[in-house]
């Protein structure tokens, strides 16, 4: 699997991930949940944008070496 693949199989984590968090959030509604989101999900989603700015980075340089041994 590429980088480009893997990149796209965590973007769509990521989204499964927030439809949960939805459906979970819809019942359970209290600060506790406010506290889960703001410790957890904002920065998960926060390093995932990091991430996926480093795979982009890794792609190139992945292309780059490929055209270097050739």
């Amino acid at each position: 699997m590429g980088v480009h693949e893997s990149r796209g199989n965590l973007a769509k984590a990521i989204k499964e991930l927030k439809l949960r968090w939805l459906e979970t959030r819809a019942g359970w509604d209290d600060v506790r949940a406010e506290e889960f989101e703001k410790q957890y999900l904002d920065q998960l989603e926060a390093d995932l944008r990091v991430t996926g700015s480093a795979m982009d980075q890794m792609a190139i340089l992945l292309s780059q070496v490929r055209r270097d041994c050739e």
